[in-house]
This record gives C-alpha cells, sequence and structure tokens, in this order.
C-alpha cells in the first residue's frame, strides 16, 4: 500500500512539473504571437484615421486628434509595451471599429462560435471515427473503397465550396435549413448551425476518418494481433484489441482536427452570415482593429495551447505504458 501511494505521489509530482512546464512554454508562445500579431498589423495597408473617417473631407485637427486618442504616431514598441502591459492587467483596450470594449465584444459574439465548434468536433467524431473502423475492418471492400472516396472529397474541396453547394442543396432547392443567420436563440440557433457545422465538420472528418483507418490498419496487421489470431480469438474481441492499441493516434487526430475547426470559422461564419468570432476576426484584420485582432489572435492560441496540453494529459489515461515511462524517467 505505500509502495502505491508513493508511486502515485511520484507520478503527481512529475505530473505537476510537467504541466507547470507547459504551461510556461505557453506563455512564451504567447508573447511572440502577440508580438509578431502586432507587427504584422503595424506594417499591413491601411489608413486607420481613413478607415474612421471615410471619404469626406476632414480638416487635419480632426486627424491630429484621432492619432492623438489612438496613439498612431508613437514609436512601434511603445505601442506594443503599452498593449502588453494593459493586457497583462486584463485590459484588452477598445474596438477601434466598434467603440466598445474588446473583452466585451468578443463575449457577445463567443456563443456562437461556441456551438459551431462543437456541433462540428460532434459530427466529425460521430461519422469519421466508426466509418474509419469500419473501413480498416473490411479493408479492401466495396465499403473501403467508397468511405475513401468520401473522404478523399472532403479533403480536397475548399470549405467555401462545400458551404454554397449546401446552401444551394439544403436551403434553395430543398428548404430544410436556413440559408444564413444565427437564429433568435435556443433551438431555432441549433437549428441554425447545423448546415455550417456539417459543412465544417466535412474536411475535418475526412481527416480523422483518414487516420482513424491507418491507425486500426496498422494495429490489425501488427505481430500481436496475429498472434492473437492464432489462438483463435474471435475477431471482434481482435478488433476491440486493435482499437484500444489505435487510441493514442485517434485522440492526437481529433484534437489536431479541433484546433483545425478553431481556424476554419472564418470561411464558414462569413458564407453563412454568422456573427461569431471568426466573422469578427475578418473585418476586424480589414479595419486594422488592432485591439480586437489582438485579443482574438490570443485567445484562438490560447484554445489550441489547452487542447494540446488536455491531448498530451490523456496518453497518461489511455496507455499505461506512457505512466510507468513518466514515473521511472
Amino acid at each position: 500500500m505505500t509502495d502505491r501511494f508513493r508511486r502515485r505521489r511520484a507520478l503527481g509530482e512529475r505530473l505537476a512539473g510537467m504541466l507547470a512546464l507547459r504551461i510556461a512554454s505557453v506563455l512564451v508562445i504567447l508573447l511572440v504571437i502577440s508580438f509578431l500579431t502586432f507587427a504584422l498589423l503595424y506594417l499591413a495597408p491601411g489608413d486607420i484615421v481613413k478607415n474612421l473617417l471615410g471619404n469626406r473631407p476632414v480638416s487635419p485637427e480632426t486627424v491630429a486628434t484621432i492619432s492623438a486618442q489612438y496613439r498612431l504616431d508613437d514609436p512601434f514598441i511603445t505601442r506594443y509595451l503599452d498593449w502588453l502591459l494593459s493586457a497583462v492587467r486584463g485590459d484588452f483596450g477598445t474596438s477601434i471599429r466598434l467603440q466598445q470594449p474588446v473583452l466585451e465584444v468578443i463575449a457577445s459574439r463567443i456563443e456562437v462560435t461556441g456551438l459551431l465548434i462543437g456541433l462540428s468536433f460532434l459530427f466529425a467524431l460521430v461519422t469519421a471515427i466508426p466509418l474509419g473502423i469500419l473501413s480498416a475492418a473490411r479493408s479492401g471492400t466495396a465499403l473501403d473503397r467508397a468511405a475513401s472516396a468520401a473522404s478523399l472529397l472532403g479533403l480536397s474541396a475548399p470549405s467555401f465550396a462545400l458551404a454554397i453547394l449546401a446552401i444551394t442543396l439544403f436551403a434553395i432547392l430543398v428548404p430544410v435549413f436556413p440559408a444564413y443567420g444565427p437564429g433568435t436563440g435556443g433551438l431555432d440557433r441549433l437549428w441554425h448551425l447545423i448546415l455550417p457545422s456539417a459543412v465544417l465538420a466535412m474536411g475535418i472528418g475526412a481527416i480523422l476518418m483518414r487516420m482513424t483507418r491507418a491507425a486500426v490498419l496498422r494495429e490489425l496487421e501488427s505481430d500481436a494481433v496475429v498472434f492473437a489470431r492464432s489462438r483463435g480469438i474471435s475477431e471482434n474481441r481482435i478488433r476491440r484489441i486493435a482499437l484500444r492499441s489505435a487510441l493514442i493516434p485517434i485522440v492526437t487526430s481529433a484534437g489536431l482536427i479541433l484546433t483545425f475547426i478553431i481556424g476554419g470559422t472564418i470561411i464558414v461564419e462569413t458564407v453563412f452570415a454568422l456573427p461569431g468570432i471568426g466573422q469578427l476576426l475578418q473585418q476586424a484584420v480589414l479595419f486594422k482593429d488592432f485591439p480586437v485582432v489582438q485579443a482574438i489572435t490570443l485567445l484562438v492560441a490560447a484554445a489550441i495551447a489547452v487542447i494540446t496540453i488536455l491531448v498530451d494529459l490523456s496518453y497518461l489515461l489511455l496507455d499505461p505504458r506512457v505512466r510507468t515511462r513518466e514515473l521511472t524517467s
């Protein structure tokens, strides 16, 4: 009992150290990303003053007032350090385009994007993983060839083309789903998000299906499975063994496609006119809305980093060999 407690304590200490190291590396990465994003926006063509005032004639005093308000004449490094110090205190500034606090703007959009990401990920999981397992179990059959052809279509077709095709088929020719908009909330919002979620899930689901098929097929062809078959173990049990061994690459693939979903929301939200984070980011980049772009970029980077850490931690739950290696290393 004492030895088991010591092993668990040692493993917990190693996990805490690993987690602290990962969090520190994420903070460094976020710092680098914030600097690069600020620099790219600073160098990008366009003028914030003209974006705010439009084409109407203005006096030099008005231009000077706006430049002073947003400190546009300050050196680049001074503007960046001022933003960074404010961001560390939790103040991401005010949106130049919307004239609202950045955190409030993001909070008003995050529900739509969160639901879109969640539904897309759910659609991809419940379709791609079973199809990948079935395709591997029946490798070389007509089912396997049909699944491979479907995944190839999902991989090769651009998201905007799939979105336009889906709107044409299921919102215009056969008006089953709404063509655009987020709905009024509740079930109506979910109904409006089904079609864009399915479009977003097609591409990432194809990736997950191919990776699942490859992982399960590799395990089915391994020496351990060959030995299990020679002992007369049933095929269903062999498939369960192969699936358990393939869980780590499948989980890794699922985490990978979740990060792809976060980046892919921009196109889908634009085509379906969804007022989410992706559409907000696109508009902010075009307007050179520094505070909004910086905050969304860091939010996305932090989400991807958290997903990566959770995937790494899941290895410890799925594979005892990883726990043993962490304990003895």
